[in-house]
């Protein structure tokens, strides 16, 4: 891949992140475990506080990622290589993390994909606000995942014949 095509997805992943960073920790430094407790009938304290520890997972991933890219943005000369491994690590951990998280707190239906509807499943019932937030990610971590899937590929591939 050309060095300005793989500079305009980590300036695309770079702007991705920063819009996702500040969502989720906007919600987290508002939202509190009573307020979700409060938002719904029932005692799920248990489910609600994993489905919180996988926000926090899945901020600092992005955060990670984000700083990564700005180091990449403001080498000169950009090194395309530094990049693309920054990519794969974006689509591996911050892409990755919001589809499958590791406790399965949620889960992707990938049939769902083909229907228009959101493909993010909850194993219990989530609080009102958490599931707004988390499908109001959906759609911009689905077109950063397609433009990132070569790389999950492309990376291994390069890693393994450098061996």
């Amino acid at each position: 891949m050309g060095n300005s095509m793989v500079l305009n997805q980590t300036k695309q992943v770079e702007a991705f992140l920063q819009k996702t960073v500040q969502t989720i920790s906007n919600y987290l430094n508002e939202i509190t475990l009573t307020k979700l407790l409060a938002e719904q009938e029932g005692d799920d304290k248990a489910y609600y506080e994993l489905l919180l520890s996988n926000l926090r997972r899945l901020v600092v991933y992005c955060e990670e990622g984000l700083e990564a890219c700005r180091i990449i943005l403001n080498d000169e000369p950009f090194r395309k290589a530094a990049a693309e491994k920054t990519l794969y690590r974006v689509y591996h951990l911050c892409i990755a993390e919001y589809f499958t998280p590791k406790s399965d707190a949620w889960y992707e239906d990938s049939r769902s994909a083909y229907t228009g509807r959101n493909s993010i499943k909850f194993r219990q019932t989530p609080p009102p606000s958490l599931k707004a937030l988390l499908l109001s990610l959906e759609s911009e971590f689905q077109t950063i995942r397609e433009e990132l899937e070569f790389y999950e590929t492309d990376y291994r591939t390069k890693m393994i014949q450098s061996n």
